[in-house]
């Protein structure tokens, strides 16, 4: 049976992950779109930056500055093969 990357395998780690699979997004996004505080989503983007599976892009500083995600190659796979274990597991 499978193992499921528990890096990605928690809800809110794989929703951002989910999302950043199609692209790059912003940080102010990422907490609208989850729902969560600009703390939460700190600490789950960390364990994804630490994991290597997402790279973080800094712009501008001070008022107007953004901080910008995406998923490595690394995430990409792991993503894939996320999905693939999660898929075996489910006879789907």
């Amino acid at each position: 049976m499978p193992d499921l990357d528990p890096v990605i395998h928690a809800p809110k780690r794989l929703r951002i992950v989910s999302i950043l699979s199609a692209a790059e997004a912003e940080f102010a996004y990422l907490q609208e779109r989850l729902e969560v505080s600009a703390p939460d989503l700190s600490k789950q983007m960390k364990q994804l930056v630490d994991a290597g599976y997402v790279a973080v892009r800094k712009t501008g500083k001070g008022p107007g500055s953004a901080t910008w995600y995406r998923l490595t190659r690394e995430g990409h796979e792991a993503y894939d093969r996320y999905l693939s274990e999660l898929r075996a597991l489910t006879g789907l």
